[in-house]
């Protein structure tokens, strides 16, 4: 199943119809609601999905935004957050998201999980990759002081994520909603990707999933510290779908696909037709680019 984000259109629109209609017009029967979908665009979101127009695949957590916020903040609140105050509105907002999906008749939320406090490695390591300086040696050493620094201090975020999502886990199972733990594309979020499969043994339910975003590993595999394909691989029986982009060198994410680096092809053997594949693309992609990337795509992975 292919959907597509509205991460795309909803800062354009002012009626969720015409966000809708704008995606279905493109060609999709499904679109993802993402989190920058405000509270007054959901009156004509029910209106598009009551009347049979579209169907929604996916929701972003959190969605519709918190009252008062008007931009996307996927981390506005954060289940690693060591205030418990926070923690609590992570929650609350969640579990709006999870009444949300109810009514849309959503089957799956996208999650962000967390990071860890440490400085930005990722930025910095990606500002030396555009000047050229991957293989010099104060690049290994920045990566290898980023690696140490965050599997010192992970261990207590990871833990509060945890407990984060066993708080809200009986919610998703009673009404039946797929929880997609998505990979991130900066150093200091969790899970770290080692990590993953420790997440899914202990809290096994099989309402929790992976969530698989190609530009976020492709940045990872640019950075050096993962590659992509084995990554997917490894987690290939809890994959539920995937966030589509590409990735122009070294971290300009949400491109088309097709005008970047990653290899789409080699992902091809791990993609299923029940999977959810949304793409996930840039606002500021005019349509036709828009068109062209999914048409990049889909002569790779099918039509289905």
């Amino acid at each position: 199943m292919y959907s597509f984000s509205t991460c795309w259109n909803s800062h354009r629109h002012t009626d969720g119809r015409a966000m809708l209609r704008e995606i279905r017009d493109i060609g999709f029967e499904y679109a993802e609601l993402s989190h920058g979908v405000r509270i007054s665009l959901v009156p004509g979101i029910l209106e598009a999905v009551n009347a049979g127009e579209i169907k929604i695949s996916s929701l972003h957590n959190f969605c519709p935004l918190p009252l008062g916020v008007n931009n996307a903040a996927p981390n506005l609140y954060e289940f690693s957050d060591e205030r418990e105050r926070q923690r609590e509105l992570a929650i609350k907002h969640t579990l709006k998201t999870f009444e949300f999906a109810e009514r849309v008749k959503a089957p799956l939320i996208v999650l962000h999980l967390g990071s860890i406090e440490m400085k930005d490695y990722t930025g910095k390591l990606s500002e030396m990759l555009e000047r050229g300086e991957k293989n010099l040696p104060k690049y290994e050493k920045l990566c290898a002081e980023a690696s140490k620094t965050r599997e010192a201090k992970k261990e207590k975020f990871f833990e509060r994520t945890k407990e984060t999502l066993r708080a809200i886990l009986p919610e998703a199972e009673k009404r039946g909603l797929k929880l997609g733990c998505e990979n991130r594309q900066a150093l200091e979020e969790i899970p770290v990707e080692s990590d993953f499969q420790f997440l899914f043994r202990e809290i096994s339910s099989p309402n929790i999933v992976y969530w698989h975003d190609c530009g976020h590993a492709q940045i990872k595999e640019n950075l050096g510290f993962i590659n992509h394909k084995l990554h997917l691989e490894s987690l290939r029986e809890k994959l539920a779908g995937f966030h589509v982009h590409d990735v122009q060198f070294p971290a300009r994410d949400h491109a088309a696909p097709g005008t970047g680096t990653v290899d789409f092809a080699a992902l091809k053997p791990f993609v299923k037709p029940e999977h959810v594949k949304v793409f996930e693309l840039s606002p500021s992609l005019p349509t036709e680019a828009v068109k062209c990337g999914i048409a990049h795509l889909k002569l790779i992975w099918g039509k289905e």
